[in-house]
């Protein structure tokens, strides 16, 4: 996906560097993929919205990686409360 990618940003007409920049960004096939599909749509006319998006995904995995993470540690907070609770009901 990667190399894909860098291929439609210099087929827009823009520097295979911005590609390559992007790709780093990323880093995941997903957000590559999200990424490429968008370019292939909207074919944007700036290097600014191409950034933009870029941000944009980028944010999405941060919300995304964020909720994850407070569902891992709630679900962690909650069961431990719940055996905390059991063990004081065994003790009455």
């Amino acid at each position: 996906m990667e190399q894909e990618l860098i291929a439609e940003v210099v087929r827009l007409g823009f520097p295979r560097e911005l590609g390559e920049q992007i790709v780093k960004n990323l880093r995941t096939e997903n957000m590559m993929g999200r990424m490429y599909r968008y370019l292939r749509r909207v074919k944007p006319r700036s290097a600014e919205e191409m950034v933009d998006e870029m941000l944009a995904i980028m944010e999405d995995r941060e919300r995304w990686t964020q909720k994850k993470l407070s569902e891992y540690y709630n679900r962690r907070l909650y069961g431990s409360l719940a055996r905390l609770e059991a063990e004081a009901e065994e003790e009455e």
